[in-house]
């Protein structure tokens, strides 16, 4: 049969109805079965967590169950720090695992802002919110919530969730399930707290108890090593212990003494005794106490005493402590001073004599010694003089240097003067008169060694190249006047291959072998 039109819309109409309804039914049945999951991991977390005990592994799993809560890798767990100046991010997964150990004040990013307001915190954009921290790192961030830990009326932490993906965020559910996910969190922290104080506790009395135990093991090692007699007595005077050294003096056994009164003080030393018992007594300290104590074969010992109380757990009296020391020798050995004392008295009257006349010999030294001082500076006083007048002959030694000096100079400019003006004039009609080669350049070697005589080119060239043979000398005159090898050989009737041997011989006497440097510009510096 066929459909009307008007049946076709209203099929269309109840078939569309009916969709909506299944959607509706299947948005409840998630809501429900979210809801469902939610009790359930929290029932599984209140479980698992109330038995956690360790305060770190605690932090872990609380950050993992919230995050598997909200189906999120990315959370962090921040706890007030002693000072409540600031909170520490202790534990982080995902995103935050690289900013464990970050710290917010109060009012500072998410985290600073929960614990300021001490309420819910959920943001659907990180990277545009004004509170975020700053910093490039943290615009990955997008949906984040955070949610306070409080215990006894006070933040103690903050718990917060992000997600980095754009699609996701946290619906209401999400943030109602982890308020009451935090109540829980916050009573185990609460218990993990207290097992950590309670097994501090436990541990502080357990060290205490050790010390103790220690320090008594050490206290009998020190009276059992004692080389002093040390006795403890109760109140009733009863030995409640004695260290073996006491047994070792007095040659009493330990077994013949505990439980009982000692009975080794002289009927001479009962006075004295008892007034240091009731000094001790009345709260002072008996020390170094000097009286007698019997052996058990009858020796009377001299003892130093020392006394002191000690106390029960309530600060009562309980008893004392006794040290005894032996000075029996010490006191021998005072006796023996005295003795040798009144001999001293005597040896010091003889030694007092001699000294005496040890001292009349030592002023006789010492005048002795003066009158050698004074002769002594009597002599200084002379070879004074005597330095004195050699600096003046000294001084009239150098005046007459100087004038010496002077005298030279003087005969020097006379013997120029004389040469210029007797024998210049007759050289200069020579050299103008009509001579042979050889004769002029005599003439001139005439001229040139007078004017070597006038000058100080010779000693000079004396005082710098001592070591010239005469032969060398005079190759190096004529090198310095300015003559060619051919002109020397013909002067000094030698070969050619001479002069230069005479010329290789004066460079490397002059130290200019390896040198460029003109021997006649050398000689003529020579001579300036």
């Amino acid at each position: 049969m066929p459909v009307t039109p008007a049946e076709e819309i209203a099929q269309r109409r109840l078939m569309q109805e009916a969709e909506g309804e299944l959607a509706r039914l299947r948005e409840e049945i998630s809501v429900l079965r979210r809801r469902n999951e939610h009790l359930s991991a929290l029932h599984e977390t209140s479980l698992g967590l109330i038995d956690r005990l360790d305060k770190e592994e605690l932090l872990e799993a609380i950050l993992q169950k919230a995050a598997l809560l909200t189906d999120t890798a990315h959370g962090y767990i921040y706890l007030l720090e002693p000072d409540a100046s600031a909170m520490q991010m202790r534990v982080g997964m995902g995103f935050f695992k690289s900013q464990i150990g970050l710290r917010v004040s109060p009012g500072e990013g998410l985290g600073g802002k929960v614990w300021q307001s001490e309420a819910v915190l959920r943001v659907d954009d990180y990277r545009a919110w004004s509170g975020r921290l700053s910093g490039k790192s943290f615009d990955s961030l997008r949906s984040i919530v955070g949610i306070p830990l409080k215990y006894r009326g006070r933040v103690e932490g903050v718990i917060g969730l992000a997600h980095v993906e754009a699609a996701k965020s946290f619906r209401d559910e999400d943030v109602a399930a982890l308020e009451r996910f935090a109540g829980l969190a916050t009573i185990a922290l609460d218990k993990a707290k207290l097992y950590t104080d309670a097994r501090w506790e436990l541990a502080e009395r357990r060290r205490a108890e050790e010390v103790l135990r220690k320090s008594e093991e050490r206290y009998r090692l020190l009276l059992e090593s004692s080389p002093d007699p040390i006795v403890v007595y109760n109140l009733q005077g009863e030995a409640v212990y004695v260290n073996p050294a006491f047994e070792q003096v007095f040659g009493l056994r330990r077994e013949e003494l505990i439980g009982k009164n000692i009975d080794f003080v002289p009927e001479e030393s009962w006075p004295e005794t008892r007034e240091a018992i009731e000094s001790m007594l009345s709260g002072q300290k008996i020390h170094l106490f000097e009286t007698k104590r019997l052996t058990r074969d009858g020796r009377l010992l001299d003892v130093q005493l020392s006394s002191t109380l000690y106390f029960d757990e309530k600060g009562n009296p309980a008893g004392n402590i006794v040290t005894l020391r032996d000075i029996s020798a010490q006191k021998n050995a005072e006796r023996e001073l005295l003795r040798y004392h009144s001999q001293l008295g005597e040896r010091v009257a003889e030694r007092t004599a001699e000294l005496a006349k040890a001292n009349s010999q030592l002023a006789q030294e010492v005048e002795d010694r003066k009158r050698a001082e004074a002769e002594l500076r009597k002599r200084e006083k002379e070879l004074k003089a005597q330095s004195l007048h050699l600096e003046e002959v000294n001084t009239a030694l150098r005046v007459l240097l100087k004038q010496r000096e002077d005298d030279k100079k003087e005969l020097g400019a006379i013997v120029t003067s004389n040469v210029r003006e007797l024998i210049g004039p007759y050289l200069d009609r020579l050299k103008k008169g009509r001579l042979a080669a050889v004769q002029k350049t005599l003439v001139d070697i005439l001229e040139s060694n007078l004017n070597n005589i006038i000058s100080p080119f010779t000693s000079h060239l004396s005082a710098r190249i001592c070591n010239l043979t005469p032969t060398e000398i005079r190759v190096a005159n004529l090198v310095r006047e300015g003559k060619t090898n051919k002109e020397i050989a013909e002067v000094l009737l030698l070969s050619k291959n001479t002069i230069l041997f005479h010329r290789h011989n004066i460079r490397t006497k002059l130290g200019l072998r390896k040198s460029k440097k003109n021997l006649r510009s050398y000689l003529l510096s020579v001579e300036k």
